[in-house]
């Protein structure tokens, strides 16, 4: 079920929004705190964003500037401003699309369906969730629960076994001839270290239950 997060100060909107979207079988989030908007919406790890423009403490504008900085979530600015300069603005900050109020409804929807469709359909090669740990291998990172961290080559070859085979135990064995060809020596160290770098960055990320090691048998992702 795809996940859409409502940033709309007007209650009416944002409830009618909200339930509809719902009805037509979305998750809808639609948070009334504005004040750490940015990083509720990121924790959240929508689908797609509906954004007003005109709202208290921080305007659409400078939220979708911010958001676009660290995530490539499609972005939906819904708002009553209709200049030939506010769709530029919006489009120029990175937003998907543009739709002015009063909106026909199925239209918003037809629009937010064509939005997803087209990104779930080419990010699903790239993209590996386990957990609420969001393996994109388009741009080498992991995203749990908001925060995002950078892996190294041998770190994504690690997690993406583990991804492979996840709740099942890799051996060591396994694990060495994913990452590197077989017939190439390598000492047994490299992989201990970097199984220990990526742990750490997973546990920077908050997400402490990670890989875990069987002794003598291999590892597993949990």
């Amino acid at each position: 079920m795809s996940k859409i997060v409502i940033i709309e100060d007007t209650e009416k909107i944002r409830e009618e929004l909200k339930n509809f979207l719902i009805r037509y079988g979305y998750e809808a989030v639609a948070p009334i705190n504005f004040e750490n908007i940015i990083n509720d919406t990121l924790k959240e790890e929508p689908n797609l964003i509906l954004l007003d423009i005109n709202l208290p403490i921080y305007d659409g504008y400078y939220i979708c500037r911010e958001i676009r900085k660290i995530s490539d979530v499609p972005i939906i600015v819904v708002t009553s401003r209709d200049t030939e300069m506010d769709e530029l603005m919006s489009m120029n900050l990175g937003a998907d699309d543009f739709v002015t109020k009063p909106y026909n409804t199925q239209i918003l929807l037809a629009r937010i369906e064509t939005i997803l469709r087209r990104v779930q359909g080419s990010n699903i090669r790239d993209t590996l969730i386990y957990n609420d740990l969001k393996l994109n291998l388009s741009n080498g990172s992991v995203t749990y629960k908001g925060k995002v961290a950078e892996l190294t080559k041998n770190e994504i070859k690690i997690i993406t076994c583990l991804y492979k085979y996840k709740g099942k135990i890799v051996s060591r064995d396994d694990l060495m001839d994913f990452m590197w060809n077989a017939d190439v020596f390598v000492d047994d160290n490299n992989l201990s270290v970097n199984v220990a770098r990526l742990r750490k960055k997973l546990e920077g990320l908050g997400m402490q239950k990670n890989i875990e090691t069987r002794r003598g048998l291999g590892y597993i992702l949990p």
